[in-house]
């Protein structure tokens, strides 16, 4: 955005919708925001999660017998891997290993089966961290990576390049979530962190008109189809400018800060 733009752009925040739904821990930095500069926060996911059937399962033509190592990249993943074989009674061996995006997915393994550390494989946050353990039982495991209706590409290419012995299985589906309460009701800035959540907003309100509603987006994906859309994007997190500002909610502070130096 151009520096004249940008400042015919900053005006006061007093309502932020954030479109997905937070943890505690997650909420936490918004609610310093709340309490800092009186804003108002709302959350509301744009998107919901349904699961696939084992009849539809069954049309993938995945045999879950015939994998010893599953890939888990969400705690969605973990919950609906464990639900589609209690359906398909397909009873998960105590020697199946997993590998996981984080300690947190790994840790929430113990919600569906006990947890060995011999098994159990995480990185810190991204696939590159995880890569070096997957890349070490890349000749004894055959993969299973369970994943929603928009897959996992970045893993996908990974496991394809490598060539690994692998099967993608869709388990659940990542679909709009019904927003017509919200068509009469307008926020100061609205915070998206995926495609699908864009995706939404225009599903449910075909005719949406920016105007003077300031957007933030979380990563290069998010930001590129917002701009595609022809909207103008206030906050970017990560932003090229500010390379020390990692956090939605810190971006989000600096906006406010930036406004209220020129009132």
């Amino acid at each position: 955005m151009q520096s004249a733009e940008r400042k015919d752009r900053l005006r006061p925040v007093e309502s932020i919708l954030v479109t997905q739904l937070t943890t505690p821990n997650n909420q936490a930095p918004y609610d310093r925001l709340v309490e800092k500069y009186g804003v108002k926060i709302d959350y509301r996911p744009f998107t919901e999660v349904q699961p696939v059937t084992a009849k539809d399962f069954r049309k993938q033509k995945v045999n879950l017998e015939e994998h010893s190592a599953v890939i888990f990249t969400s705690k969605s993943a973990v919950d609906h891997y464990f639900r589609v074989c209690d359906e398909m009674r397909y009873k998960v061996p105590a020697e199946m290993k997993y590998f996981c995006i984080s300690e947190a997915i790994a840790l929430y393994l113990q919600k569906h089966t006990t947890y060995r550390k011999r098994k159990v494989f995480f990185g810190t946050r991204t696939l590159q961290d995880l890569k070096p353990h997957l890349i070490k039982h890349k000749k004894k495991e055959k993969f299973l990576l369970p994943c929603s209706n928009l897959g996992k590409q970045a893993y996908v290419s990974f496991l394809q390049e490598n060539e690994f012995n692998y099967s993608e299985a869709v388990m659940y589906l990542s679909v709009s979530s019904d927003l017509s309460d919200l068509e009469n009701v307008t926020y100061d800035l609205l915070v998206f962190f995926s495609p699908i959540s864009i995706d939404s907003l225009y599903e449910n309100f075909p005719n949406f008109k920016q105007n003077n509603t300031r957007i933030a987006a979380y990563g290069d994906t998010t930001a590129h189809v917002l701009l595609d859309k022809k909207l103008i994007l206030d906050i970017m997190v990560p932003d090229p400018k500010n390379p020390h500002i990692t956090s939605m909610a810190e971006a989000i502070e600096c906006y406010i800060k930036e406004v209220r130096q020129l009132a």
